[in-house]
């Protein structure tokens, strides 16, 4: 097992390039299940969390091709042999749970296992199963495994979410594209990765409006075609590293990066003394004069603060003058972060939803430990600006969802490197 060695280095300055985003790639990939014609996505990015969906969607009988170092992924589900998602695959990420939709929807019944992914609190999927349950599905769960079935196909429905649940109006939005009549989901997820989605399947034929909205509209139709579609930039990849500069100091650019991805979010940024601005090629970032300030923060389904950017913003605040407050409103306990950020001389109190940060003028390096995948890079952007050096384990839940970070970080000058585990 790997860990990732990082020596506080000052300023950073340069280029990253940002990849395609994990989430939206995640959803995308189930889509071809929709078809029996090549689905291909371009722009993906190059990570286990891919790899894990590949090998489910080849376990269906899909044919999945990496090209172009990767970044193209060339699909087929002309031959579906096997309509059960097993749970040795479904256990290591929660999205392989998107795939009840599209297989309920085009081949009538499904069998998929009850997920796994990170442990940053319960993440239910009631809501899925209330959604498939709403457009005529029968449904029964036994042994770990949700067994679906839909004799007469899938019928257009009103779907309301007492919440919102990105993964739930992905599964929803997937099937309803091929049931019969009109289906609406209100309370909708509003992400851009939902936008995406909602694009890719109309380029397949799906007749969809809404999206981005609290309310989309289906209209089913027979059968979806193929298509080829650019997976939409990675507005946490991008977030991620817009901290960087802000914590270390230094300018740096991002490539694709929009700033309509993550407009609350570079509001913070902005009130605790960051500059944002947009370029030809993308956005720069660095900080205004010295010391960021504090700032409070409440993670909200989109377009509010995103909560996979809370870790990262943590790190920041630790060196904030001032004290802040950050309330965790999308996952209960998604503060496990806050303890390994401690033992590099952060002040981190943590009273349930809430998480109060007393700014320091420097953090120490330390051994930490990472324990889901957005803490691990908070780790990393908190090492970046330690005294010292820092090791941090468990850089698994790392290779999930962020591609090359060592690469990106060292091009615009900071001092890390992949070392075997102690």
């Amino acid at each position: 097992m790997d860990s990732i060695l990082v020596r506080g280095n000052g300023p950073l300055n340069g280029v990253i390039p940002i990849a395609g985003a994990k989430n939206a790639c995640l959803a995308l990939m189930p889509a071809t299940l929709l078809s029996d014609e090549p689905l291909t996505l371009t722009n993906a990015p190059r990570l286990s969390d891919i790899r894990t969906m590949t090998l489910l969607l080849q376990s269906l009988g899909a044919e999945v091709t990496g090209l172009q170092d990767g970044k193209v992924l060339a699909m087929s589900s002309h031959d579906l042999n096997n309509l059960t998602a097993d749970y040795d695959i479904v256990r290591k990420m929660r999205a392989s749970f998107l795939v009840l939709g599209p297989l309920l929807a085009r081949a009538g019944r499904a069998v998929v296992s009850l997920p796994g992914g990170c442990a940053i609190g319960a993440r239910p999927v009631d809501l899925h199963l209330k959604a498939m349950e709403a457009l005529g599905a029968d449904l029964d769960l036994r042994e770990g495994y949700v067994h679906a079935e839909a004799k007469g196909g899938l019928k257009g429905a009103v779907i309301d979410f007492p919440i919102v649940s990105v993964g739930a109006t992905e599964n929803a939005l997937m099937a309803a594209t091929l049931a019969k009549g009109t289906t609406e989901i209100r309370n909708a997820a509003r992400e851009p990765e939902i936008v995406d989605l909602a694009q890719c399947l109309r380029k397949m034929g799906a007749q969809i409006e809404g999206e981005g909205s609290p309310t989309i509209r289906i209209e089913g139709v027979d059968r979806l075609t193929g298509a080829t579609h650019p997976v939409v930039t990675d507005r946490i990849e991008l977030g991620t590293y817009m901290l960087a500069p802000a914590i270390c100091g230094g300018e740096v650019e991002l490539l694709g990066g929009r700033i309509d991805l993550l407009g609350r979010f570079c509001e913070k940024l902005d009130a605790a003394g960051v500059s944002v601005e947009e370029t030809e090629r993308g956005m720069k970032v660095k900080r205004k004069n010295g010391r960021v300030s504090a700032v409070d923060v409440v993670t909200e389904p989109f377009p509010g603060f995103p909560t996979d950017l809370q870790a990262q913003m943590m790190a920041l605040l630790a060196t904030a003058d001032g004290v802040s407050v950050l309330e965790e409103r999308i996952f209960e306990n998604r503060f496990m972060h806050a303890p390994e950020l401690n033992r590099m001389g952060a002040q981190i109190e943590v009273h349930g939803g809430h998480a109060t940060v007393t700014g320091v003028e420097k953090l120490r390096g330390a051994r930490v430990m990472a324990t889901d995948l957005r803490a691990s890079v908070s780790l990393i952007l908190a090492a970046l600006a330690a005294e010292g050096e820092t090791l941090v384990g468990r850089v698994y839940h790392l290779d999930r969802g962020y591609e090359r970070v060592e690469e990106k970080l060292s091009a615009c000058g900071a001092l890390i490197e992949r070392v075997p585990s102690p």
